[in-house]
């Protein structure tokens, strides 16, 4: 059976790398490793700069965000010529008469479109126009696909699972980072992930305000990168105590060996998403030996199984119960390790590439439904 000539977004692997890249960089790895697979890369930006073999397409960006939304015009087949079947791994594919596969992560900019950018919100128009063509919906988790399913209204959506991101190196091979000396060994909880709504960071802080008082040597680490909800994030911290809001450590972004060591010391990641459809944070911190607290949403008990200690309630109060019991359990924190290692054991990037060479065949074999 001759190869398949995959034409595959990789523009998420150029700038800030979020968890669409991490997902991107393991989805190019694994059919990498593949002998049925030949990529054809590309990317629609003017920014970025693409790598040998990469393909720009004649289009900005911005450009395209705005004309794809609206009309499947200009078509891209022109530029993806030799292709067997494009893949858009970041919500949005652009138009041709191709066979086509788009990755929908999670589906909260389509529940809460005003909450949502300009750019994200044409970007879900977009995804929209990609369904109707008759594209098919890969999503990362069954709680996902089931969303894409009602909200996209469509049948062809197929889970498959993400691999693991790459286990953090072991603690003696980390670089100590600067924020070291701030925490001073002190224990401390720790968030990752941009700073946008659906990642619910005001409530842990709040949460962690209730905690404090009981807990003085306790220290909140928010590594992660402006987003929407930042003025949010600040206007909690600002609400707390002098004493307590001095034990907020806010980091912003942070680079790989940073992170790495943060996930190495924390004594708990806090995952307060108000909906996920992954989770690499989760899978991280169960590669690294931390217990992990979240918040029993979207795909988040799926992909944690039980490694984690989830919160059914979406009070602050609640999320402070747990972190508590965490914090002050050395059991608890045993239990949620050694569930966590056994955990991240079901995820493999060689089965993520087998799942999406299977459904590259099943949307070729199904052809166009109009």
């Amino acid at each position: 059976m001759p190869a398949l000539r995959i034409a595959l977004d990789i523009g998420p692997l150029h700038g800030h790398r979020t968890g669409v890249g991490v997902a991107v960089d393991g989805i190019v790895r694994a059919l990498g490793d593949r002998d049925d697979v030949e990529l054809l890369p590309y990317l629609v930006s003017f920014r970025a700069r693409p790598d040998a073999g990469q393909r720009r397409l004649p289009l900005p960006g911005i450009v395209a965000s705005h004309v794809w939304s609206r009309w499947d015009r200009p078509s891209a087949g022109r530029w993806l010529a030799g292709a067997t079947l494009v893949h858009g791994t970041n919500y949005v594919a652009p138009p041709s008469r191709l066979p086509t596969v788009v990755s929908v992560y999670d589906c909260w900019f389509l529940e809460h479109p005003r909450e949502a950018t300009p750019v994200v919100r044409r970007a879900g128009d977009a995804l929209r126009r990609t369904v109707a063509r008759g594209a098919w919906v890969h999503t990362s988790s069954e709680a996902t696909a089931d969303k894409a399913r009602r909200l996209l209204a469509t049948d062809r959506v197929v889970t498959i699972h993400l691999g693991p991101p790459p286990p953090p190196p072991a603690l003696a091979d980390l670089p100590r980072p600067a924020v070291a000396s701030t925490l001073a060994g002190r224990p401390f909880v720790l968030a990752i992930g941009t700073e946008e709504r659906r990642k619910g960071l005001p409530h842990l802080v709040d949460a962690f305000g209730q905690l404090a008082g009981g807990l003085p040597d306790v220290v909140l680490v928010l590594a992660g990168a402006p987003g929407d909800d930042s003025e949010q994030v600040a206007a909690a911290i600002g609400r707390l105590g002098v004493g307590i809001r001095a034990r907020v450590v806010r980091l912003g972004a942070v680079d790989e060996s940073t992170k790495h060591w943060l996930l190495r010391q924390a004594t708990a990641l806090a995952y307060p998403s108000l909906d996920e459809g992954f989770g690499f944070p989760i899978v991280e911190a169960q590669s690294a030996g931390t217990p992990v607290v979240a918040r029993r949403v979207g795909a988040v008990p799926e992909i944690a199984g039980d490694g984690a200690m989830l919160v059914d309630d979406g009070g602050a109060a609640a999320l402070a119960d747990a972190l508590r019991h965490v914090l002050t359990s050395g059991a608890t924190r045993l239990g949620l390790v050694a569930a966590g290692y056994d955990n991240v054991h079901r995820f493999t990037w060689s089965a993520t590439g087998a799942g999406l060479v299977d459904l590259y065949r099943r949307a070729i074999d199904a052809g166009d439904p109009t």
